[in-house]
Order: C-alpha cells, then sequence, then structure tokens
C-alpha cells in the first residue's frame, strides 16, 4: 500500500524531541512517508533553545518545489514559522502546489521550556495568511491566546475560543487544555457541526517535549491516508498518550516521548528482557 505523502513544513531540534525530527519519527512511525522543508535551525535540547538561525525564505519556496513536484503530497504539517517573510513564502507555495490537500497547521510560538521562537508580528500574519486556509489548527492555549488577543483559563472559556478560532476561517480547531493544569486533560475539538471536549487522565511525566509537534503530526499522517478528520483527531490524541506513557527519561530537562512505541525492535530483544552483562 502506497503510505500518506507528509510535507512538513517547520523548524529543526537540536534534540530530536520537537520540530521536523518528531514530526519524521511520528509519521514514520504510523506507516506514513515524511517529507521536509526546514524553515530554521535551533540549537536546542531539554533544558531550552541556546539558539535560532532562520533559513531564508527563497530556500523554503524551493524546498517546497522540490519535494512537490516530484514525490506528491497527500497532507500538509506546518510548525515553526517565524517572521513574516517565511509566512509569506509559504503560504505563496502552497497556495500554488498544495490547495488539493488539507493542511494541519499547529502555530508554534513558544518552546516547552517557555523561549518565545517567532518574531513579534508573526502570529498576526500567520492568522490573516494560512490560518483560513487549514484544514485544522492544533494551538495551545497560549497560542490560542495570542491568536485571538485574550487569555483562556478555563474549560468553557475553551469551548468558547474554539469558535473564535473557527471564525478565522480554518475548518476546524483542535484546542489544547494542557495549560490549564488540571487531573484530567480536556481538549477541544470544534466544526462547524459544534464543540466535542476530549478528555483523559493527564500523564505524569516530565518526558513532554514535543507534544504539540507530535500530535499535529500524528492528525497530519491520518488525514493524508483519508481518514475522516474526527477519527484522524481521535487516532493522533492515542498515538500520543502511548508514547508519553512509555517514554524513556533522557536529558536533564523535558524529555521527548517515545515516537518508537509502534515500532517492533528489528532483530533486537524488546526493552525490559534484555540480558545486560
Amino acid at each position: 500500500m502506497t503510505p500518506s505523502r507528509i510535507l512538513i513544513i517547520a523548524g529543526s531540534d537540536a534534540g530530536g524531541g520537537a520540530g521536523i525530527q518528531a514530526d519524521i519519527k511520528t509519521v514514520t512511525a504510523l506507516g506514513g512517508y515524511a517529507m521536509t522543508a526546514v524553515t530554521a535551525l535551533t540549537a536546542q535540547n531539554t533544558c531550552g533553545v541556546q539558539g535560532v538561525v532562520g533559513v531564508d525564505p527563497d530556500f523554503i519556496r524551493e524546498q517546497i518545489r522540490s519535494v512537490v513536484s516530484d514525490l506528491g503530497v497527500d497532507c500538509v504539517k506546518t510548525g515553526m514559522l517565524h517572521d513574516n517573510a517565511v509566512i509569506d513564502a509559504v503560504a505563496e507555495e502552497l497556495q500554488s502546489s498544495a490547495t488539493h490537500v488539507p493542511w494541519v497547521i499547529d502555530p508554534v510560538m513558544v518552546a516547552q521550556s517557555g523561549a518565545r521562537l517567532v518574531g513579534e508580528g508573526a502570529m498576526a500574519r500567520l492568522r490573516a495568511a494560512i490560518v483560513p486556509q487549514a484544514r485544522l489548527i492544533t494551538p495551545n492555549l497560549p497560542e490560542a491566546g495570542a491568536l485571538l488577543g485574550r487569555p483562556i483559563g478555563s474549560v468553557d472559556e475553551m469551548e468558547d475560543a474554539a469558535r473564535a478560532l473557527l471564525d478565522l476561517g480554518p475548518d476546524a480547531v483542535l484546542l489544547k487544555g494542557g495549560h490549564l493544569g488540571a487531573e484530567r486533560l480536556t481538549d477541544v475539538l470544534a466544526t462547524a457541526d459544534g464543540c466535542e471536549r476530549l478528555e483523559h487522565a493527564r500523564i505524569d511525566t516530565r518526558s513532554d517535549h514535543g507534544t504539540g509537534c507530535t500530535l499535529a503530526s500524528a492528525i497530519a499522517e491520518g488525514l493524508g491516508r483519508e481518514l475522516p478528520l474526527a477519527h484522524a483527531v481521535h487516532r493522533g490524541r492515542d498515538y500520543l498518550q502511548q508514547a508519553l506513557a512509555t517514554a524513556a527519561p533522557l536529558g536533564a530537562g523535558h524529555g521527548p516521548v517515545n515516537h518508537a512505541h509502534t515500532v517492533r525492535p528489528f532483530g533486537l530483544t524488546p526493552i525490559g528482557q534484555q540480558q545486560l552483562p
């Protein structure tokens, strides 16, 4: 069976837990084929972001054209789009070559450590140029607050915010509620048919770096294989929950999730059953 072809347009995370690296791992673990257009390089680890170097917008355009013209694309997933020139380049290229496929927009603004990843004004440009074209946007509460210009402090306010985000033009909104800090985590999926609350118990782990990238890429892989939106969202959330629950502690800060939990080791004894010397 031909795998779903997912074009990921995002920044690189040197630590491998978020960004392009998390996106590639997720799409591959779910059976898709990941292609990339790198928008920025970050010096980053589990403790924070030490530096960011942007990629020239014209080269971002060239990356998109290169893969779409040859390999084709079934779904687009965007992550870190850090300034207006990058956003305009991505929007123009996608409107030229990928209007026929769904776009999943993860409006990345802030790293898990709290470090700011985008320039001032970039969110307003993203809201105008890309969000209205999206099949789905997947903001967390700080990102949704930036898009709407107001704080969001409860699940009821999340539903109001999700409906307001829907008014910006996307087909659907998945508003993630992890920042509320409650024992049960609630996300809100908003479509033209209404709002659905998606709940699960919070997993107590520090291995939570790159959760937003991972979830958006998992959903994109599902949409790329033409799953219905709600199915793709539930499948993506299930994948992320297992990735959180099975993660091994890495690094001194917020470590990565276990993207490979779907993968059977080849020629190896499963972890936990190895005979150590």
